[in-house]
């Protein structure tokens, strides 16, 4: 009998286009296919590049939208420590600090935590546990600070806090609520993320209209908080060298906020939203293809820094022949400079 060969992935992703090249010494060695949507004020499309309608993960990129409903809920986040509930922080030691002090806050510590344990996401601080022998912990792991806030939240609408994993828990059903909302369309998919929280599936196009949406919320509503515990604390969001973290302090009225498996989600002042989706889940492509699309989107204008942070953190997409730099990896969207 011979071997039954795989079959064509029946995903939607699988007919995404072209979006960026790898280019070694001018010719182009790899390809990676996108997903990119680009919405207007309202929430209509301006960009749509590759199945914008499919849901995706959004992986950590929805953790804004959660914070939305653990502020819903009743905590009691401001400033920095609200932009670390939104945040996939490196596990520097103010990272590790504002996480106890949210769950202290609320009589808590880190023995509350149900995300996996695991060593910091910052390579330098990872190398010097290691060197220490440090083992892995919940509170090390980037999505400490969105479970500090989750278990903050239950504290304070007086939920249990032992299963605020499970997707029937009050918390996660009103988290699916809010996403519904703001993305304008019903979550279809809910699996599992990498740190045990659900994680939800949304349309490219329905999680740019949320960052959207936050971004240009008024500063009293629960979205517009989050949208200022990011624009005055993204060194709470991610850390110290991250490109989440230096394009928000780049372009004033910008959110935004990295996820696994290369996506990408971005807000401006103005109610416009951008989503991208790498489909082969690698992230060297990522930040190249979502700073084109906002300069399409002219957000390079908006600030004196603004133009120069995109073409350095492009600029760290090199290609590399015997230690010098011989190409780059470049975006391919229509009209993007």
């Amino acid at each position: 009998m011979e071997p039954q060969l795989p079959q064509a992935s029946d995903s939607p992703l699988a007919s995404a286009p072209v979006v960026a090249e790898v280019v070694r010494n001018g010719f182009v060695e790899s390809v990676h296919h996108g997903v990119v949507a680009l919405t207007g004020p309202g929430g209509s499309p301006e960009l749509a590049l590759g199945p914008v309608g499919a849901p995706v993960l959004p992986r950590s990129s929805l953790k804004p939208l959660q914070a939305v409903a653990m502020l819903r809920a009743g905590a009691a986040l401001d400033g920095e420590l609200l932009a670390l509930a939104c945040a996939s922080h490196s596990g520097e030691e103010r990272h590790l600090d504002g996480a106890r002090r949210i769950l202290a806050s609320v009589g808590l510590d880190e023995s509350a935590l149900r995300n996996t344990p695991d060593l910091p996401f910052d390579e330098d601080e990872r190398r010097r546990w290691v060197r220490e022998g440090s083992p892995a912990t919940s509170l090390a792991q980037n999505c400490s600070g969105k479970h500090s806030g989750m278990l903050a939240a239950c504290v304070a609408a007086g939920w249990d806090t032992a299963t605020y994993l499970d997707p029937e828990h009050p918390l996660q059903r009103l988290v699916v609520e809010v996403v519904e909302e703001l993305t304008g369309e019903p979550v279809e998919v809910s699996t599992v993320d990498g740190c045990g929280a659900p994680a939800l599936g949304v349309s490219s196009l329905g999680l740019a209209r949320a960052f959207g949406r936050i971004a240009a919320a008024d500063a009293s509503t629960e979205e517009g908080r989050v949208a200022d515990a990011i624009r005055s604390h993204p060194e709470f969001l991610g850390g110290t060298g991250r490109d989440v973290t230096e394009l928000i302090g780049a372009v004033p009225g910008l959110i935004a906020k990295d996820g696994a498996e290369s996506v990408y989600a971005v807000g401006l002042a103005d109610g416009r939203g951008l989503s991208v989706k790498i489909t082969d889940g690698g992230e060297r492509a990522r930040v190249v293809v979502a700073t084109a699309a906002l300069r399409r989107a002219g957000a390079h204008e908006l600030g004196p820094g603004a133009s120069d942070t995109m073409d350095a953190l492009d600029a760290r997409a090199v290609v590399r022949g015997h230690g010098e730099r011989v190409g780059a990896v470049r975006a391919v969207l229509p009209g993007a400079g």
